[in-house]
């Protein structure tokens, strides 16, 4: 492991641990002490003693995972300690309650930065660069061919492309993730939807949690609230993509288009009759900016895009890797920084 002798961070079986705090970040099956940097399943998931999270993601959280889970939510920047870590949260700007997790020990600093995003959005609280010794990133979109238009006024978009096809009578489907994307969906019409939005039943609970944050939306109704039987025309529709498979589908009618909300439209629709390049992760450029940001001297990268990140933040005299290199390997005396 590249990594000085008593890390604050590795990578178990199931994701990221602290050994110090014996606490895991976004585990990937139950264990004792899960702090969870926003409500997404691939980062939240049933099963573990007690977690840990934002206030603002409470509510988020427990609609996903349950009720009654044992659950401590801080306020962004309240610190608690686990283990002898002190431990804080920090916006990470990637949908309602997302966070960066901060971890302090010995005066060492490291953050895992969790899924973020540098772009504005009216749903969720702005990502905060928090300084740091080690930063561990995502790199979802990590390769230079993922570069977003930051000045794209989307919700503009979408009700133009709407408001066309209305005037034909043609529904517009629009396929967004039901957590955080539906909402940031949501939050760019608002200034402009002249009508209600149908929505599919996996998005209201989590739109009802964004409402009861203060957040402002554009109107919705439940599709589960229109019979089957009843055709609608030149209507707006934010569904997730397996919705026209479903006999709810039949409300559509014969007559729409279709739009796929997401960061992968960077590459062409994909077969959909309109792309909306709406990504809730930062692009190469931001992803770039915000590791240089941080000050960190030594980064280590997760997800598809690590390869190409680790060789271009090499080229500027960083020391970085991904995140498999957080695996407890031999010991090796070497000097560190950290």
């Amino acid at each position: 492991m590249k990594s000085d002798l008593n890390p604050l961070l590795t990578l178990s079986s199931k994701g990221l641990y602290c050994p110090i705090g014996d606490f895991h970040i976004d585990p990937h099956g139950a264990v004792e002490h899960a702090v969870i940097t926003h409500a997404h399943s691939d980062h939240a998931r049933k099963g573990s003693k007690h977690y840990y999270c934002t206030t603002s993601g409470v509510s988020l959280l427990k609609s996903r995972i349950g009720k009654a889970i044992h659950v401590r939510n801080f306020d962004y920047r309240a610190p608690f300690v686990l283990g002898g870590v002190k431990i804080s949260f920090h916006p990470a700007g990637h949908i309602l309650g997302s966070s960066q997790v901060r971890l302090e020990h010995e005066g060492r600093v490291w953050v895992a930065s969790g899924d973020y995003k540098r772009e504005p959005d009216p749903t969720c609280e702005p990502f905060e660069v928090v300084p740091c010794d080690v930063f561990v990133t995502e790199a979802t979109f990590g390769t230079p061919s993922f570069r977003w238009n930051k000045c794209t006024n989307l919700g503009l978009e979408m009700f133009e492309w709407w408001k066309k096809n209305s005037e034909q009578g043609i529904n517009s489907v629009v396929f967004a993730y039901s957590l955080g994307k539906a909402q940031r969906v949501l939050g760019v019409l608002k200034p402009y939807m002249e009508r209600s939005v149908f929505c599919h039943p996996s998005i209201t609970e989590l739109t009802e949690c964004y409402r009861a944050q203060g957040v402002e939306l554009a109107s919705t109704v439940c599709l589960s609230e229109v019979a089957r039987t009843r055709k609608l025309r030149g209507e707006f529709f934010l569904v997730p993509q397996a919705f026209l498979k479903t006999e709810q589908a039949e409300v559509l009618g014969p007559d729409f288009r279709t739009a796929f909300a997401s960061g992968w439209m960077a590459q062409g629709s994909r077969g959909y009759d309109r792309g909306f390049l709406m990504s809730d992760h930062a692009d190469w450029d931001d992803l770039v900016r915000t590791v240089k940001e941080t000050g960190a001297r030594r980064v280590y990268v997760q997800h598809r895009g690590s390869g190409a990140l680790v060789r271009h933040l090499n080229t500027l005299g960083l020391e970085a890797f991904p995140d498999s290199e957080l695996k407890p390997g031999p010991a090796v005396q070497q000097l560190s920084l950290f």
